[in-house]
């Protein structure tokens, strides 16, 4: 009997990697999607998106999203509190498993695997340990299409902000970039791929810098990119 999950979605490449292949694997049976958001600016922490954005990912897939939004600025209690209610709400759901799509930090993945200990759900980590140099480009071709959305500019330059993800910019990126960005280099926002029915047709929005990093918006629109 296959394994109710919902995805932990960041709506960047690597959450939405482990979605492809926990949609592909038969112990699991992928019910929905869950996100935290920054309650007062509707936004995914760290990548910037907009809620409307992440909605219109889900709707893209075909797949419900509970968004849970956080307080800010939120306390690590808050945030234990939110999370507890959430975890409490998907077991009596009929949920046993959460998919996350970490790739190497070890102490993200014990805190996520602590916290869910003793409640009934698994922590699934579907691409852990999958290498980083050469897993973007398998996602690309594999028909993934993603934007820079967040960048450290002490890491890559500020004009890497609001490009695609493709082959040529990752043989752009400077030397000693972890392709994944697993050194907190770039975060992204995914608008195809494999595991959507359609695209999500965006638009680019402005360019800031805030708090060290360099935001890229982008907002919901009704063409394509090229």
């Amino acid at each position: 009997m296959k394994q109710k999950l919902l995805m932990s979605w960041s709506s960047g490449k690597d959450s939405a990697w482990a979605l492809h292949q926990l949609q592909q694997n038969a112990d699991y049976e992928v019910a929905g999607l869950f996100t935290t958001v920054n309650q007062a600016f509707e936004r995914v922490a760290m990548h910037g998106v907009r809620t409307t954005l992440l909605q219109r990912q889900a709707d893209a897939m075909g797949l419900p999203l509970e968004i849970i939004p956080l307080p800010w600025p939120c306390s690590n209690e808050d945030y234990q509190q939110l999370m507890g209610n959430f975890v409490a709400r998907a077991k009596a759901q009929g949920i046993t498993a959460f998919g996350f799509g970490d790739l190497l930090l070890e102490d993200v993945r014990q805190y996520r695997e602590d916290r869910l200990a003793n409640s009934g759900i698994e922590a699934v980590f579907p691409i852990w340990h999958s290498p980083t140099g050469s897993l973007p480009h398998n996602m690309i071709q594999h028909g993934m299409r993603a934007v820079i959305t967040c960048l450290d500019p002490n890491k890559v330059p500020r004009e890497f902000a609001g490009r695609e993800l493709t082959a040529e910019l990752l043989a752009q990126l400077p030397e000693g970039t972890d392709l994944s960005g697993e050194n907190g280099e770039f975060h992204t926002f995914v608008f195809d791929g494999p595991m959507f029915k359609k695209q999500v047709a965006i638009t680019p929005g402005d360019i800031v810098e805030r708090d060290g990093f360099v935001f890229a918006d982008f907002l919901p629109a009704r063409y394509t990119l090229n």
